[in-house]
């Protein structure tokens, strides 16, 4: 049972890193501005739910890695991860 959980908390660490890094790229390249303005006009437009939502794009590609390589309980972290990621986006939406 232990090793199941690594593979999950594997795959679950797998995708945040996922949204991180999706989330930073789109800062980079959709902004003209330095990252803290982005921050700071993308707090004040309301539309961090939605930019979280595009970062977490990369996950899907994560997701299929994993089960091309058959890998199914890390796909299953990579899934937890996103359903949680569209928890906190939809949370985000309505504060």
């Amino acid at each position: 049972m232990g090793h199941i959980k690594k593979e999950v908390i594997i795959g679950f660490l797998v995708s945040l890193l996922a949204t991180v890094s999706g989330f930073f790229i789109y800062l980079q390249y959709i902004s003209q501005s330095n990252i803290s303005e982005t921050l700071n006009k993308i707090k004040e437009g309301g539309v961090l739910g939605a930019v979280i939502a595009l970062a977490a794009i990369p996950n899907l590609f994560v997701f299929f890695v994993f089960l091309k390589k058959k890998q199914d309980y890390r796909a299953r972290g990579v899934l937890i991860a996103t359903i949680t990621i569209a928890i906190f986006t939809f949370i985000l939406k309505f504060i």
